[in-house]
Order: C-alpha cells, then sequence, then structure tokens
C-alpha cells in the first residue's frame, strides 16, 4: 500500500467516487462517498475491516478520484463503472436481458403476444415480467378464459379454416370471422380489465352480463359466460395477490445468506397481480452483509430496468440518495419501504422465503460441485485445478462448422467466457481440421494479450482429435496445458466414456465417480452449445439460399417478401394470392414462389 498521508490530507470534502487500483493498473473497488475524504481516509483508520477489504487494501497501488455534484450523481457513476470496470472486490450482479412483456397488439383483431424491447404506441404492453416462464403461463390463462389469437400475423392473414386452437376452445377463430370484431373487442377490454389488477370488476361486470342472458332466456350465452366466471375464479386463485389502485404496483427485494451463500429475490407485482419472481446471485459477494448485497442489487438493477413506484426491501439500508436517484431515473416519485405491515409484509415474507430456498439450493449445488472438482483433481493429480475448457465441432455433413468452446470456474459454469467459433476454409466434414482451427482461434490472442489459460482442456472426441489438439497446443507453445480427449463409449451410451491422454493413455472412471459427473456436464454443455450456434448458422444459411434459388427474385424482392410476411416462414405459409398481393410480384411469379417452397 502506498497511499501516503498528503494524498489523504489533499482530497476534497465533496461527494465522489474513488477507485482503488493496484500496481498493474487494474481497478481492484469503486465506491461513492457523500465526503470522499472522510470515506477514503476510513479505509486506513478503522481496525475491524473485514477480511475481504483487508485482502483488497494489500494490493491498493493509488486511488483516483471523482468529484461530483451530488451523491446521487456519485451513485449513478460508481455503479456505471462497476458495470463497466467489473472490479474484483465489489458486489457484482449479472447485467441480464430486457425484461419480457405481455402485449395485446393495435391490430383489428388484437394478437395476444410474448414480447421484448420497446413496443408501437398502437400496442397495449403488461409488466415486465421476471422471466419467459411468467408471461407464457399468463398467456395461457388468459386464452382459456378469453379465447384470444396468438398466431403471428402471416397466418392469421392465410387462414381457411379454423385452426386446432379453435377446436380446443383456445381460439374464437377470428381469422375466418368465427367472431364479430365488436365481440372480439369486448374480449380483449375484459383481458386488459384483468391484466391491470381490476379482477373484482371484471368479475362483477360478467356476472351481471350472464344473468342478463338468462333473463332473456339465451341460456347458450348465459352458460359460455358461467364457464369463463369459472375460469377467472382459478385465474384469481393462481394469481393470489389481488388488490387495486397503483399501490399495487411493486417489486419486491429480498436477501438471504445461507453458509456463505448470498440470494436475492426479486418478485413484481402489478395491477395487484403476482406476476412472479425470480433470484439473483452476486459475485465476488464473498464476505458481503445482506444489507450490502441488497443495497448493491438495487443500485445496479434499476439502472437498466423498469422501477415501480415502490420498492420493498427486506433489510434497513439507507434510502435517501437511492430514492433520489431512482425517481431521477423513473421520471417520477420511487419509494423504498422495510418496515412494513398487512399485505405488504405477506409480500415481502413470500420474497425472503424465496431467497433463503434459492439460496440453500445454491449452497448445496455448490456443495457439491467443489467435492466433484476436488475429485477429478485428486484423480488426475492437478491440485491447483480451477478452470476447464471444453472445445466441441458441429456440423450437418460439413455443412455450417460451428466449434464451441465452453468454460468452468469457480464451481459453476462461466458463461461470461463462452465463446463459439465459425470454422472455415477446411474439407467439409474433417472434424480434425475443424479442431486445430478453433484451439488456434481460441489460443492464439491469448497468447499475444498474455490472458487467461486453462488448467484442463478437455476435447469431445477420441484418439484423432486428441492427437489434432496437441499438435495445435504444441505449435501454439501450449504444450504444458493438459489436455484430455472425451471418447463416446459402446453404443455411445452416457457413463461409458472413456477418457484419452495426450500421450494416448486411457482411463475410464467409475459411474459415480464425482470427477466424472464433472466432466461429463462440462462435455455436455460444450456440446449444446455448439449444436445451437450450428443450428442457428444452418437455418439462417438455408432461409438466405432458400429465395435466393428462384428465379426472378433478387435482392428488392427477397427483401420485400420477408418483410410483407415477417420472414421466409411466413413466406412459406402464404397462398399464391397473398403473395402476389405483394408489390412487385406478379401472379406467374407468386405461382413459381410457392412451387419452389412446397
Amino acid at each position: 500500500m502506498s497511499v501516503d498521508k498528503e494524498f489523504l490530507a489533499s482530497l476534497p470534502t465533496r461527494p465522489g467516487v474513488y477507485r482503488m487500483i493496484d500496481a498493474a493498473g487494474a481497478v481492484l473497488y469503486v465506491g461513492k462517498a457523500k465526503d470522499l475524504k472522510k470515506r477514503v481516509c476510513s479505509y486506513f483508520q478503522k481496525t475491524d475491516q473485514s477480511p475481504r477489504i483487508r485482502l483488497m487494501l494489500k494490493s491498493v497501488d493509488h486511488i483516483d478520484t471523482t468529484v461530483t455534484r451530488t451523491e446521487a450523481e456519485a451513485l449513478l457513476l460508481e455503479n456505471n463503472l462497476i458495470k463497466g470496470l467489473k472490479p474484483r472486490f465489489n458486489i457484482l450482479f449479472r447485467d441480464d436481458k430486457s425484461y419480457p412483456y405481455l402485449l395485446l397488439t393495435g391490430h383489428r383483431f388484437p394478437r395476444l403476444a410474448y414480447f421484448r424491447g420497446t413496443p408501437k404506441k398502437s400496442d397495449q404492453a403488461f409488466g415486465p415480467y421476471p422471466n419467459a416462464y411468467a408471461v407464457r403461463e399468463s398467456m395461457q390463462l388468459l386464452q382459456k378464459v378469453f379465447q384470444l389469437r396468438t398466431c403471428e400475423d402471416s397466418v392469421f392473414a392465410n387462414r381457411s379454416r379454423p385452426c386446432l386452437l379453435h377446436q380446443i376452445k383456445r381460439c374464437t377463430a377470428p381469422c375466418v370471422n368465427r367472431i364479430a370484431a365488436d365481440a372480439y373487442a369486448r374480449d380483449i377490454e375484459a383481458a386488459a380489465q384483468l391484466l391491470k389488477g381490476e379482477a373484482t370488476a371484471l368479475t362483477e361486470n360478467i356476472t351481471a352480463q350472464m344473468n342478463a342472458a338468462a333473463a332473456a332466456l339465451d341460456f347458450e350465452t348465459a352458460a359460455l359466460l358461467r364457464d369463463r366466471l369459472r375460469m377467472l375464479a382459478t385465474v384469481r386463485e393462481k394469481q393470489f395477490v389481488d388488490t387495486t389502485g397503483s399501490e399495487a404496483d411493486a417489486d419486491v427485494v429480498a436477501v438471504a445468506d445461507v453458509a456463505g451463500v448470498i440470494a436475492v429475490n426479486l418478485t413484481m407485482i402489478r395491477g395487484g397481480r403476482h406476476l412472479g419472481d425470480r433470484s439473483f446471485f452476486p459475485q465476488h459477494g464473498e464476505g458481503a452483509t445482506p444489507a450490502e448485497a441488497l443495497d448493491a442489487f438495487i443500485a445496479q438493477h434499476y439502472l437498466d430496468h423498469p422501477i415501480p413506484a415502490r420498492i420493498l426491501v427486506s433489510e434497513s439500508i439507507e434510502t435517501e440518495t437511492l430514492e433520489t436517484l431512482l425517481s431521477q431515473q423513473a421520471g417520477k416519485k420511487v419509494t423504498l419501504q422495510h418496515r412494513v405491515t398487512g399485505e405488504r409484509r405477506v409480500w415481502l415474507t413470500m420474497a425472503q422465503a424465496n431467497a433463503r430456498l434459492s439460496a440453500e439450493r445454491r449452497s448445496t449445488e455448490r456443495a457439491n460441485q467443489s467435492q466433484r472438482l476436488a475429485a477429478l483433481a485428486e484423480t488426475l493429480d492437478l491440485p491447483g485445478l480451477k478452470r476447464i475448457e471444453c472445445f466441441d465441432i458441429s456440423h450437418t455433413m460439413g455443412e455450417a462448422t460451428v466449434a464451441s468452446c465452453v468454460v468452468y470456474e469457480g464451481d459453476d459454469l462461466k458463461k461470461s467466457d463462452y465463446r463459439r467459433y465459425n470454422i472455415a476454409g477446411i474439407t467439409p466434414g474433417d472434424d480434425y481440421a475443424a479442431m486445430r482451427a478453433a484451439l488456434t482461434k481460441r489460443f492464439h490472442r491469448s497468447i499475444e494479450e498474455n490472458g487467461v489459460l486453462p488448467d484442463l482442456l478437455l476435447i469431445d472426441g477420441g484418439k484423432g482429435q486428441i492427437s489434432s489438439a496437441v499438435e495445435a497446443m504444441n505449435e501454439l507453445g501450449l504444450g504444458e496445458v493438459l489436455l484430455l480427449g472425451v471418447a463416446k463409449g459402446e453404443a455411445r451410451k452416457p457413463g461409458l466414456e472413456t477418457l484419452i491422454f495426450a500421450d494416448g493413455r486411457e482411463l475410464r472412471l467409475a459411474k459415480d465417480h464425482p470427477g466424472f459427473h464433472l466432466i461429463q456436464q462440462v462435455r455436455d454443455e460444450a456440446h449444446r452449445f455448439a449444436i445451437t450456434g450450428h443450428r442457428a448458422k444452418r437455418g439462417k444459411a438455408r432461409m438466405q439460399s432458400t429465395l435466393e434459388d428462384i428465379a426472378g427474385i433478387g435482392p428488392k424482392r427477397r427483401k420485400q417478401l420477408l418483410e410483407h410476411f415477417g420472414g421466409l416462414q411466413g413466406v412459406r405459409d402464404a397462398g399464391v394470392d397473398a403473395l402476389a398481393s405483394v408489390n412487385g410480384i406478379s401472379r406467374e411469379l407468386a405461382e413459381t414462389i410457392y412451387h419452389a417452397l412446397h
């Protein structure tokens, strides 16, 4: 530690951000302060620092500071720097994709759809939902109650008879006019009412309609409305949180610590409906308190995601600065609450229970993974085994060859380090050349940039593949990395794999060997990652070539067709009349396209 007293004395007493930096220039930690001088000096005055902070201070070479106008501005800058720099002593939460929404489109016969991104002004978006499963579940419930269409526009425009969903009473078949536009609009309005949390008013409205139909002796309509009420009651039982008004929009954030494993559970309540929950696990959270983890999650998570007016938290944290920042981000007043009663207390208790369950499950998984890694290290005589990389090759008769590299580190698969490599310039189907090309791509850059190397390199394949891998690694000057081939066993049955060393030695572990289970896990993940990449590449290539091979279809017409029908599948589903309706497509050309695709 080379920070001197003169530097500490020169620090300003204003809000700002400080960065702890080591001798190599790497940022170890980013923090914010209401008073930079007081906060930074406290690191060198306290004697009761946590082990994590003491370890960090041993590596600090110097400290950089940035002054801001307010503490809220410092908090925003701090979390932007944390996301960009990923310092090893900060509590980090993965920056996930945008959350999914449930969409009611603005068509004459609106479509019920799963959606990510920014909706059109004519569409109604409900959410966000914590995960795709929650959206799908809500869509299924709404289909049962209101029988709304979910098909793509290209399919809807070209139906000549009702689909299977109509036959199983999941759609009223507006595509073939089995329901009038005004009746369908009423169903859409009712669905929107339910999604807004107005279930009680909706139930009363349907009950009144049912009674009126019965009084008019329209018993068929009354029976349909009775069935709808029953299904609506089922929905309300599943989505058991039910209130009204803006007070019912909230996120509930709870944290639990089990055996050093921290889990943060986010539960979303919208319009009084419990939309679902998901758990997050921080990186570099060792030694952190639940309150610190909760504070870091709120600051990092809501920088890029929708912010409700109310956030309930399970720990007592300093909320004034967070509320100021979140309110600025959301453009409305945002309140953080810890001490709550009544229904909100029920929500918080539920989230705390889910957080604890997630932490317990992750703790058990981590213990099992540690046992597996230790068993494999002992078997291979690799006491320093921490990082494993596995390569696999996927193609179809030499077409669209893709190599995958997956990484296991820190008792878990490290998806941020996964890589796919498109392999070209080799004889189609030559797996050995593909493996050499993939390893060269992966490790050539590591050599140039002094990057990280694996302690164990797994190759999905037999003696031929491992020989190719050995040649490639020797050419790169990385012969010291331990290579291990994973050859499929008799009849390709799991559990019968043979491990092949670079020198040709073979090893077959027992089916119940913990280290063998780890190898299978990593190998299966490499296979999954390779084949999904290959299928995407192959599908894209075939989609492009299918239209390109049709005489009379140039780039302009191909673009028009794909845009008009929403993709190649829509073009395939279209009839001759629909194809001929596209600007620039004659009847004769439409027939040519139709026959080429069928």
